[in-house]
């Protein structure tokens, strides 16, 4: 279901701060999705703590120790009435997140999705270039919604020799931050195929150090079949 444009009252405390400085603190904010995938969330004005400063929509953040340029908008034209008198803080431009008593990373958590990990015995095979770089029958599967499976292997069983250290990180909102390597096949370096939590969230802690690979980026079966790209 294509979620953009849909509005609704989140029941959550959340709170944003800046340089350690309290910036927002709301019990009842405004998840709006600007586009299909997640959400962001707009703070009615009166719980915004920090001062706000500059002309017209787009507005500066300001606390004692810091200022973050452009990181408020206003939306006073806005046709739904609910969120005229809303903040859209920008998500990277604060330091910190929380929802509750628990910090948020990348954006705010769709209500509407799920991950579900499973362990499995399925065979999974990862071919690259026709080499088999991973091969394994005790998969954890990690199953995301509107996204592919994706099956987390034990290192044990995938080619370590062929793999080179990256120094690319990424964050997400439900596992938290993954490390990653290249491959090297054939002479040829694939960049940045595998991925690894070392220290996932606490609802992902089911694939901690497990390796994962981009279905769409190289060959992968299952049980015998290949997975779609």
């Amino acid at each position: 279901m294509d979620k953009q444009g849909r509005r609704e009252r989140g029941r959550k405390r959340v709170r944003a701060y800046l340089a350690g400085e309290l910036v927002a603190d709301t019990t009842r904010p405004m998840l709006v999705w600007e586009n299909p995938y997640y959400p962001q969330y707009y703070i009615p004005s009166a719980d915004v703590r920090a001062s706000l400063m500059g002309d017209g929509k787009v507005l500066d953040v300001v606390v004692e120790r810091a200022k973050a340029p452009g990181a408020a908008r206003r939306f006073p034209d806005a046709a739904d009435p609910d969120l005229r008198d809303t903040v859209r803080l920008d998500f990277a431009a604060m330091d910190e997140w929380l929802e509750e008593d628990e910090p948020i990373y990348v954006h705010p958590r769709d209500p509407y999705s799920r991950i579900d990990i499973l362990a499995s015995s399925r065979h999974v095979r990862v071919e690259i270039d026709g080499v088999t770089v991973a091969e394994s029958r005790s998969p954890r599967i990690l199953f995301e919604t509107g996204l592919p499976p994706r099956y987390y292997l034990p290192l044990s069983d995938l080619r370590l020799d062929l793999l080179r250290p990256s120094d690319t990180q990424t964050h997400c909102p439900y596992k938290g931050t993954a490390a990653y390597w290249s491959v090297e096949v054939n002479g040829r370096v694939h960049e940045d195929l595998v991925w690894i939590y070392r220290t996932p969230l606490p609802e992902s802690q089911k694939i901690a150090g497990l390796a994962c690979f981009y279905n769409e980026k190289v060959d992968l079966f299952v049980d015998g079949v290949p997975e779609p790209s």
